[in-house]
């Protein structure tokens, strides 16, 4: 199996890339740090065509917090409209018969959506606080379609919640929601903080999916791809969800933190639900288990308690 592996240095690659060295599969692993930028069509094609994937997993993007998707909101959009038509074009060009596996963040859901289902994905406007990279998720499922039409170009769409576990930024700007709360409360806790500030108000609800899951899901996706259900976009979904102040409590469980919490209400809230339904992933994956939520927790605050200071 010949896995090309972009985004490899970041939050999702690198969990991925972990994964597939416990089952015998070593990616070729590029990434903008390492010198490829998919935004150069001629570059990424030549890197292509030296390679031969035989799959290319995409989780390269340029995405951070919700603040910041909004503060950069030209930025992100262009860089990831950038990405997605450099990486087409060139697999187009260089391998048209590899497979690429997208991951697809579910801010590409309407706003307006409480229960997330997948033929309902396109049925109304984004959220404001995600529309710069929701839009650029919701290009990368027609870019893909269309390099499919003229090209032959398969794509595996693969709609994932927000994720959290090792391996993502001590920035918490840049951190994915769950990560950010956690390494803020590694960092509160070792620094004796007297207070510790969360972002919004903690009433939204958010469904989590543990990051070396989402590893263990690519791999499935590779064992067969052509399980039947894989043809259309894919929940990879437990139908269950939590408010963040809930996810504060648990959190703060973990920890022997004696400072204050003070939720910051000048942040952005986001959508108000974002929880996703299970119905086709359970059909297409019935047996698949997920990592406990309590287990998550404990080893990405491990993680994070790993790299501390920072």
């Amino acid at each position: 199996m010949k896995v090309v592996l972009f985004g490899a240095t970041g939050f999702a690659g690198r969990n991925v890339a972990q994964v597939l060295r416990q089952h015998g599969v070593v990616p070729i692993e590029s990434s903008l740090s390492r010198g490829l930028d998919l935004r150069d069509t001629a570059a990424t094609a030549a890197f292509l065509h030296a390679q031969k994937p035989e799959f290319i997993i995409n989780c390269a993007a340029h995405v951070g917090s919700l603040n910041y998707v909004t503060e950069k909101a030209a930025t992100v959009v262009a860089d990831n409209a950038r990405m997605i038509l450099g990486m087409y074009e060139a697999v187009a060009q260089a391998c048209p018969q590899a497979i690429v596996i997208n991951p697809i963040a579910n801010c590409a859901y309407p706003a307006a959506a409480d229960i997330f289902r997948e033929d309902e994905w396109w049925n109304g406007h984004l959220h404001r606080s995600v529309l710069s990279y929701g839009t650029s998720r919701r290009m990368l499922w027609a870019v893909a379609e269309c390099f499919q039409m003229q090209y032959g170009v398969r794509s595996i769409h693969l709609l994932t919640p927000n994720m959290y576990g090792p391996y993502d930024s001590t920035d918490p700007n840049k951190a994915h929601a769950l990560n950010a709360l956690i390494s803020k409360f590694v960092k509160a806790e070792c620094s004796a903080q007297p207070e510790l500030s969360v972002w919004g108000t903690g009433s939204v609800v958010r469904e989590w999916l543990y990051a070396p899951d989402f590893g263990r899901l690519i791999w499935e996706v590779l064992q067969n791809p052509d399980r039947e259900g894989l043809c259309q976009p894919l929940n990879l979904a437990q139908n269950d969800g939590l408010s963040v102040k809930a996810l504060v409590d648990i959190i703060q469980s973990k920890f022997d933190y004696r400072g204050q919490v003070v939720w910051d209400h000048s942040k952005p809230d986001g959508a108000p639900k974002k929880v996703m339904d299970d119905t086709r992933f359970r059909q297409v994956l019935p047996e698949f288990e997920f990592t406990d939520f309590n287990e998550g927790i404990r080893e990405t605050v491990k993680y994070y308690q790993s790299v501390y200071p920072y």
